[in-house]
């Protein structure tokens, strides 16, 4: 029997120490732990996939906690079937002791493990969600309060109108402009039009 442990942060700069503390505990060394750093745009999990493939029947996987298997319910549930029905392996949840497959396999703690499963794979999804809606809460309070998101805007030369003149006569191309103001071409015609607008103002 083989003993493994995996660890899942969210983004690149979540520390993974509390998680790497407890697999410590349980006396795995590194060679044993695989950690996945999930982006914020995907849910590719490298190391996890090659955690499937390393593990046998019999072999013993420790997590932190039951939301390492997957983002909602339904990826948690689908994750448990996998490792524990098709892979035959057992695992034990470090932070919840009723989930260690290892104990009461008769059908009593199989229904009560069965039960627990279900219930924290819900409270991880709904946790999840509560999350996002308090990001998207607090950022349209900052957003409505002026505070501004993403890069600083870059600052477009000060003879930027005598320049977008000699652009309109054709004296300078598209891609000088592009040079002189140090700007994407997107960014380019969207100015372009903000001083057009700026400029019908100040002429009437």
């Amino acid at each position: 029997m083989s003993e493994y442990g995996y660890v899942r942060v969210s983004c690149a700069d979540q520390n993974a120490a509390r998680q790497m503390d407890a697999m410590g505990k349980m006396g795995l060394g590194e060679g044993q732990i695989l950690v996945d750093r999930e982006s914020g745009k995907d849910f590719d999990r490298g190391e996890y996939k090659r955690l499937v493939k390393l593990l046998k029947k019999g072999d013993l996987l420790y997590i932190l906690s039951i939301d390492r298997l997957g983002r909602n319910y339904d990826e948690i549930q689908n994750q448990w079937r996998v490792l524990t029905k098709e892979k035959g392996i057992d695992i034990v949840v470090l932070d919840m002791p009723l989930l260690d497959t290892r104990r009461s396999k008769d059908l009593l703690g199989t229904f009560i493990s069965d039960l627990v499963l279900q219930l924290l794979s819900f409270v991880a999804q709904n946790e999840r969600e509560n999350i996002r809606k308090r990001q998207a809460d607090g950022i349209a309070a900052a957003k409505a309060r002026g505070v501004r998101f993403g890069r600083p805007e870059k600052e477009l030369p000060a003879n930027f109108g005598e320049l977008v003149g000699q652009w309109e006569r054709g004296e300078v191309s598209t891609s000088d402009m592009l040079v002189l103001c140090e700007i994407g071409k997107s960014t380019f015609y969207a100015k372009v039009r903000e001083y057009r607008v700026l400029r019908l103002k100040t002429d009437k």
